[in-house]
């Protein structure tokens, strides 16, 4: 039985004192309608009406009822109603992540947009790593995350590719950092600091066959992630590492930030979501941290001249 549905019926015949006008207003017959009550009253053991020729009464019994079944319609109301706004992407949860290397103000932005775009929304963002955050869209413990191409994205749909351009961090007193431009070659005899491996596979092992094609082979390659642990590698192991303008500390004296020498290297990024899972409110995340790179990070759609290939294609060994 439509409990909700035959609940109308009866608070409706209770306030027209009439089968017929009841009927008319609910846009029914009156025959089914009067089957309703009747299975209603079943349903419920009690007695709703007292019927005659004339008129209808609503017994004592109806009318203690009649209170509570207002209050379930105008709560299944407002749970449809809440639903249709979770539906537009107007109201619920949102569990998002971003990669670790996304800048605070990158990160201040996407908060703020999305707050503008979507206020009734709960954003729950989480800092993950593309292969993180790749295990929890597929555990489905993630809605939607930013990833670094290349990775794996059967199953996915993605939001615009974007890119970073990455530029060499490195000693102020190498004799590559007097060079305006630095072409990957001048790196040979550094070690290279990367982020662990595990964090994205394919993009760390992309990132090592570009510096091999160009001419420069790393030394060592060493790990890490944190912003002062890598700058005590730079300054004490005659290291360099990668990353776009923004991640260059302008006050640091010790180390300088150089663009590289053709472009060869750079971050590129989308948005990604479960197939058949980007409603309103997820596209409305997507738009917001597109936004928040290209003000934040000098970040803007990638447009290759050949096909771009966003799953794993090279391995690099050392």
């Amino acid at each position: 039985m439509d409990l909700i549905r035959h609940l109308q019926c009866f608070v409706t015949v209770a306030e027209e004192s009439h089968f017929g006008r009841a009927a008319q207003r609910l846009g029914m017959a009156q025959p089914p309608l009067s089957q309703r009550i009747q299975r209603l009253e079943r349903e419920l053991g009690v007695r709703l009406f007292d019927r005659s020729s004339r008129q209808v009464t609503i017994t004592r019994g109806g009318a203690l009822l009649l209170d509570e079944a207002r209050q379930l319609l105008a709560d299944a109301e407002a749970l449809r109603a809440t639903a249709r706004r979770v539906r537009e992407g107007h109201s619920g949860l949102l569990r998002a992540a971003l990669p670790p290397d996304v800048s605070g103000e990158t990160v201040a932005a996407v908060l703020a947009g999305f707050q503008q775009a979507r206020a009734g929304v709960e954003l729950e963002l989480r800092e993950l790593s593309t292969a993180d955050q790749l295990a929890a869209l597929a555990s489905h413990d993630l809605d939607v995350g930013l990833v670094h191409h290349p990775c794996d994205v059967s199953g996915l749909e993605l939001g615009l590719v974007l890119r970073r351009e990455l530029g060499v961090l490195l000693p102020r007193d190498a004799a590559a950092a007097r060079l305006e431009a630095v072409p990957l070659a001048a790196l040979t005899g550094y070690d290279l600091v990367l982020f662990p491996r595990a964090h994205a596979p394919a993009v760390h092992d992309d990132l090592l066959t570009t510096c091999a094609r160009h001419g420069y082979t790393p030394t060592a390659v060493r790990h890490g992630q944190s912003p002062s642990f890598v700058r005590g590698l730079l300054l004490s192991r005659r290291a360099v590492t990668f990353g776009p303008s923004d991640t260059a500390n302008a006050g640091d004296t010790n180390l300088a930030w150089r663009p590289l020498s053709g472009a060869p290297l750079a971050w590129r990024h989308s948005t990604a979501w479960l197939r058949g899972r980007g409603d309103a409110t997820v596209r409305a995340f997507a738009d917001t941290v597109a936004d928040a790179l290209s003000r934040t990070a000098d970040t803007g759609p990638d447009l290759p001249s050949g096909p771009l290939h966003l799953r794993p294609a090279a391995e690099y060994s050392l």
